[in-house]
């Protein structure tokens, strides 16, 4: 045959090899769409998904319904949508988690990195550091002269091994050389904290803050590189300083590996849509949250980013959830 031919024959091949894939985008989406939560209902994901959710719906055209698949830290949910098929049916919300599983478990049902494709960091979300008002410190750098006169004698509460406040709260740890004892407990703000047999916390704005406006718990520092507009007496913690300092909390949306990109930059572009609507950017600030609304690859940047962070954390602690 003819090299000419060839050629031309190979790109046939290809446009019709490509056809079926370009219909099925522009028909995108022609039924209701899952968006699977890998956590409990209520908690911060869940809050920003459901936020998310309906005015999704409304730009999509179709249904898009919250399913809750809490369990194994995050696991569960994501082992479902790692295998799902991807068609852009199955979304998924991750977030710290996401990044600090493949180092806190001996091993995934799933690929981080291979079985997931971004579509969009939607916001971040700083931690409080708070104490229990009979802590004798008001400051971070009281709290740190504290901690280090008294190694093995504080302790901080947790969500549980693994989640945000634990992996930020051994990050200030190893930043400051102190020795504070973790206790974990199963999700939200402990009520021990509340009662004093717990000294600290690394905690999101949300639960923590009204605990804080009615003086029941004493903020020193937020985990941002600024200070929350809510509390804009609280320092940083690197201003406070534990220089380079800076944590958040993270939420983005991830579908299956191998979904075609023209049904990703289709989900990126009405998500983003919708993050850039007044209401619900003013709903997810009232959550102490920042919209980012990312692009894909801006995304797996910062997946890539906090890979590497809680890897060397995680080894560091010496923490196991498993």
């Amino acid at each position: 045959m003819n090299g000419k031919y060839r050629v031309s024959s190979y790109w046939l091949i290809a446009a019709l090899a490509a056809y079926p894939a370009l219909t099925f985008a522009q028909d995108y989406p022609s039924k209701p769409i899952r968006y699977i939560i890998p956590s409990a209902a209520g908690g911060g994901a869940d809050i920003l998904g459901r936020i998310v959710a309906p005015k999704l719906t409304e730009r999509l055209g179709q249904q898009v319904v919250i399913d809750n698949r809490p369990g194994a830290g995050t696991i569960i949910g994501s082992d479902i949508v790692a295998k799902a098929a991807p068609d852009g049916y199955t979304i998924m919300t991750v977030f710290m988690a996401h990044g600090a599983n493949p180092y806190l478990h001996k091993k995934l049902p799933y690929d981080t990195v291979k079985d997931f494709a971004p579509v969009t960091l939607m916001a971040t979300v700083p931690s409080l550091l708070v104490i229990y008002p009979g802590v004798p410190a008001r400051s971070v750098t009281e709290f740190i002269a504290l901690a280090k006169a008294k190694p093995g004698q504080l302790n901080y509460g947790t969500a549980g091994i693994g989640t945000a406040n634990h992996l930020t709260m051994e990050l200030f740890k190893m930043s400051t050389g102190t020795d504070i004892v973790h206790v974990p407990y199963k999700g939200g703000l402990p009520p021990d904290l509340l009662a004093g047999q717990l000294q600290a916390m690394f905690i999101t704005l949300p639960p923590s803050l009204p605990h804080v406006k009615a003086g029941r718990l004493v903020a020193l520092g937020i985990s941002s590189n600024k200070r929350a507009t809510v509390l804009p007496d609280v320092p940083t913690i690197a201003e406070a300083g534990v220089a380079g300092f800076e944590v958040y909390d993270w939420q983005g949306v991830v579908v299956p590996a191998g979904t075609p990109t023209a049904i990703i930059a289709r989900l990126h572009r009405e998500i983003v849509g919708v993050l850039e609507l007044a209401e619900v950017r003013e709903r997810i600030s009232g959550l102490g949250a920042d919209v980012v609304a990312s692009t894909p690859a801006e995304f797996a940047e910062h997946i890539r980013k906090e890979l590497l962070r809680w890897q060397k954390v995680i080894k560091q602690a010496g923490i196991r959830a498993d």
